[in-house]
């Protein structure tokens, strides 16, 4: 069974320069709660260069990224993740499919758009994912039990140190 979740935040930062900490998977780890996501290796294939900002250390379509990470924050074993990235449009979104990894299908689309709020001028994140789990009646079961929740509390820890992040970078 497919199961899909939707994240959105907005953060008072430009546009450009969030697209490009989501966009250079060094920051991965920065952005998972901590201890559950290490980088092991990056094949990257820059995107097109954009003027002014070039496309070194970013991950365009068929770049390749290979964690380890700790899918059950309570549990001492990691699993091998790799994510494959299927799509790219400068400022726009760029997407990551898993090649391999806990999941029987995993696809997440970042989505960035400019928002104005009040007088402020930031960025909408939005995070669409469509996951299948498998193992027939057991996948179900650790869904019902502990996928939705530690999906939810990922997004909730990067929520919580997204602005944070962005704006030392920018310091």
């Amino acid at each position: 069974m497919k199961f899909q979740a939707q994240f959105e935040q907005w953060v008072p930062i430009p546009l450009e320069q969030v697209f490009l900490f989501f966009a250079n998977p060094d920051n991965l780890p920065r952005l998972m709660p901590p201890g559950t996501t290490t980088i092991r290796e990056l094949k990257l294939v820059p995107p097109p260069a954009i003027e002014d900002v070039g496309s070194r250390g970013l991950a365009g379509v068929g770049s390749e990224i290979n964690t380890e990470v700790r899918p059950v924050p309570w549990l001492p074993f990691r699993t091998k993740w790799v994510a494959l990235i299927t799509e790219y449009e400068w400022n726009h979104h760029f997407a990551d499919t898993q090649k391999q990894g806990p999941f029987r299908s995993f696809h997440h689309r970042h989505e960035f758009a400019a928002e104005t709020r009040g007088a402020i001028t930031g960025t909408r994140v939005r995070d669409r994912i469509e996951y299948e789990l498998g193992f027939g009646l057991l996948g179900d079961l650790a869904q019902k039990l502990f996928v939705t929740t530690q999906l939810r509390r990922t997004f909730e820890y990067r929520q919580a140190v997204l602005e944070t992040l962005l704006t030392c970078r920018m310091q």
